[in-house]
């Protein structure tokens, strides 16, 4: 046992010497000034222990870059977010770039992925209030978009659909593996969502931010990949480029040690990742064939615009119906749509594409008019309430009848028979004081085919026959009353009409 002891301490001691003399060959080989904590964390024995655990901080790898042709302001302080300028309605290009590794997401090798540009407020107050916003601008500028894209420079887009409603957003699908450019034209400015306009410098800041999506399996695209956004202003045209001009012009007055504190102006804008738009992808209108992106109605091909050239506005008897040019409360927004179309509005189909015929009878003269202009408002407000126009010269014309066809009355105390006919009268209205318009009216109210009336005379005295013209039309006093025969013109083909 005493053996045992022994040989334990012995063995203890032994242990000990040895650490002892590890620890002072670790102070000989690193000496005392050399010691150093990154010296330890590089011995192989960190090494291997760092290779086994996850790396965390790895920069995830986006599979999309959207680069925007515009240079960036250089008066960006150091760790602040670009800022771009750009003037009003110029076209500029957004690169749409493939920047997945080999073996990301291949699901998409070979297939299109549907992009949404939108123009957004950039400050948190304005989104909060953007449905306001946006419908305060299109008030002030009926019939315009926030955001276009230009087709003729754009390369590698298509199926562009722009939604109606959606005025700040346009839509296209596109190859990741092809070159694709899509150029946009931003339309609103700054200073237009500011209290006072101040000039550009003053105004509110946008963003353009871009959502990519791949097809579901049930073929819609609303599968989110990759979503990115920049900060810009809009300027009016060339209000950009002097802005730019100056901040770079106050740059260069800066010391070396301030400008150490601000960013360089890069010749293109990196838009940076975002959190998607938190509007999910809907259909949008398609509202082009191929490859215009306008708004143009698919009513406007296939609707048939009855000849409005009535020879009355108010008789039922003319040959037209009044109440067809009438909108009605209860027509749908097709038919509203159609409605515009007709009566020449089409400028404002866009505007208007939401409303049906008792939105639109809603609308006052004053709102009407704020939304259209004066001229066009005042014209729209008149045609909602079915005012026509007061036409020039009003004459009323009746066709000689024959014997054959006279209505007899009779006297009911004598029995004898009246040769007295019942002449019916149709009223003429002229919007023009010409004799072609005489004859056109004629031909409509009693159903005449015009090609077949070769000329039209008066009746003077001693029965000649005189010569119908505008001069003649234009001393016709108003509300004259005219009986008509038709006679066979000399050639055989047609006829003439006398008024007598």
């Amino acid at each position: 046992m005493a053996w045992v002891l022994k040989m334990d301490e012995v063995i203890e001691s032994g242990l000990v010497h040895d650490f002892d003399a590890s620890l002072s060959g670790i102070g000989q080989e690193l000496g005392a000034g050399a010691y150093s904590m990154s010296d330890v964390l590089a011995l192989p024995i960190f090494k291997q222990e760092d290779s086994s655990l996850p790396q965390e901080n790895e920069t995830k790898h986006p599979p999309f870059q959207y680069v925007m042709c515009a240079a960036t302001s250089p008066a960006v302080k150091l760790y602040d977010e670009t800022l771009t300028y750009l003037n009003q309605g110029q076209s500029y290009e957004i690169r749409m770039l493939d920047n997945r590794k080999a073996g990301d997401i291949p699901e998409i090798n070979g297939k299109l992925v549907k992009s949404i540009i939108r123009v957004v407020f950039h400050d948190r107050r304005l989104q909060y209030t953007e449905h306001q916003q946006l419908e305060g601008w299109k008030w002030n500028r009926p019939g315009d978009r926030l955001l276009d894209l230009d087709i003729p420079m754009s390369v590698g887009v298509i199926d562009i659909k722009t939604n109606p409603s959606q005025l700040n957003a346009v839509e296209f699908l596109w190859d990741p593996t092809k070159c694709t450019s899509a150029f946009i034209q931003v339309h609103c400015i700054s200073t237009e969502f500011t209290p006072r306009k101040h000039g550009g410098e003053k105004g509110v800041p946008f963003r353009i931010q871009v959502d990519t999506f791949k097809q579901t399996e049930n073929g819609e695209y609303t599968d989110h990949l990759h979503s990115a956004s920049c900060q810009i202003k809009v300027f009016k045209p060339k209000g950009a480029d002097r802005k730019q001009k100056t901040d770079r012009e106050k740059m260069e007055k800066r010391t070396a040690h301030e400008k150490e504190k601000y960013q360089p102006s890069y010749d293109t804008t990196v838009l940076t990742e975002c959190s998607p738009w938190p509007d999910t992808p809907t259909t949008f209108v398609n509202n082009s064939p191929t490859p215009a992106p306008t708004f143009t109605s698919a009513q406007h091909n296939t609707y048939s615009v009855p000849d409005s050239n009535s020879s009355s506005p108010n008789h039922q008897g003319d040959g037209t119906s009044q109440g067809s040019g009438d909108l009605h409360p209860s027509a749908t927004i097709q038919e509203t749509q159609q409605w515009l179309l007709k009566h020449r509005f089409s400028t404002y189909t866009r505007l208007f594409s939401n409303f049906s015929g008792a939105d639109l009878l809603k609308l006052t003269r004053e709102d009407l008019v704020q939304i259209c202009g004066p001229a066009d408002g005042i014209r729209l407000y008149n045609a909602l309430k079915s005012r026509s126009v007061r036409p020039r010269l009003t004459i009323y014309v009746c066709q000689e009848p024959l014997r054959s066809i006279q209505l007899e009355r009779q006297d009911a105390g004598n029995g004898d028979s009246s040769n007295g006919a019942i002449y019916v009268y149709h009223a003429i209205y002229l919007e023009e004081m010409a004799a072609s318009e005489v004859t056109r009216k004629l031909a409509l109210a009693f159903n005449i085919p015009l090609h077949q009336i070769n000329q039209v005379y008066r009746q003077g005295p001693t029965g000649i026959h005189i010569l119908v013209s505008d001069q003649m039309v234009q001393n016709f006093q108003d509300e004259s009353c005219f009986l008509f025969t038709t006679i066979k013109a000399e050639n055989g083909e047609g006829f003439h009409i006398i008024l007598k």
